[in-house]
């Protein structure tokens, strides 16, 4: 038996690989219950600083979900469907949008439904040049689930999401980087290579500081700007009495690189 999510830690990086490539990492019940597992161990570990997230094999990072299994979920009623598939999903992007280390997807391949959802919801994301991406929920008669129809028009806009949302219709890496869902595309030898080179410009920085800015941006994104600004200064209300702010300003003033310690 095959684990179906893999870790690996180099470097304060954890690389984290979804291992189904079989099935086109499609995501089943169990590798996501294993993968919000790593998540958790992951937060508490001092060691890891950022996270990558990939697919394993040459064809995919993520097929979206597991069909066979999920169907066997709709047989079973409504309050089924919803629980063991719907909350399970949402619970995983809801995870990963708000995780407090940096999250990276490298995007090897396809990354359909629910593998697209989960780009969405990291923080950053670096696609290959061989990447696909698509919302075909439609064509099983159904909007996405795992946050799709939300976090995919804040990205993008109503219009362009919907049009992707309503046809299923695949698109491209270089598509993708336009609407916003992907920092940047690459040769696809050089995806994992270019994940690392950025989570390494962010590890450069206060790994506090780091954690104050996603929790700012992932709750500011849904409320007005005025409450957002509230946010802002109470995470910056955290950074006030802390090592590394003081040692940032100290280092700024000296001329001298800062040296943080995550206190």
């Amino acid at each position: 038996m095959f684990a179906p999510v893999l870790v690996a830690v180099d470097a304060s990086i954890a690389l984290v690989t979804l291992n189904r490539p079989h099935k086109l990492n499609a995501l089943s019940y169990e590798l996501v219950d294993a993968l919000m597992a790593i998540l958790d161990d992951i937060e508490v570990d001092p060691v890891i600083r950022a996270v990558i997230l990939t697919g394993a094999g040459e064809r995919a990072f993520s097929a979206g979900a597991d069909i066979h299994q999920f169907s066997q979920s709709v047989r079973q009623g409504t309050d089924a469907a919803v629980r063991d598939f719907v909350r399970r999903g949402q619970g995983l992007t809801a995870r990963i949008e708000a995780f407090p280390k940096p999250v990276i997807v490298a995007v090897n391949g396809l990354a359909y439904g629910g593998g697209c959802e989960i780009t969405e919801a990291a923080h950053l994301a670096i696609a290959s040049e061989r990447a696909m991406f698509a919302k075909p929920e439609i064509n099983i008669g159904m909007p996405p689930t795992f946050g799709g129809t939300q976090r995919l028009p804040r990205l993008a806009g109503r219009k362009r999401a919907l049009e992707l949302l309503l046809t299923g219709d695949p698109f491209t890496a270089p598509h993708a980087l336009e609407l916003g869902l992907v920092n940047a595309v690459v040769p696809h030898d050089e995806l994992l290579g270019a994940a690392r080179g950025l989570a390494g410009r962010i590890l450069r920085h206060s790994p506090l500081a780091v954690r104050s800015i996603i929790t700012a941006v992932t709750r500011g994104l849904n409320q007005s700007i005025g409450e957002g600004l509230l946010v802002e200064s109470e995470q910056f209300a955290t950074m006030v009495p802390t090592h590394d702010l003081g040692e940032g300003l100290a280092a700024w003033i000296a001329r001298r690189p800062p040296v943080y310690t995550g206190r």
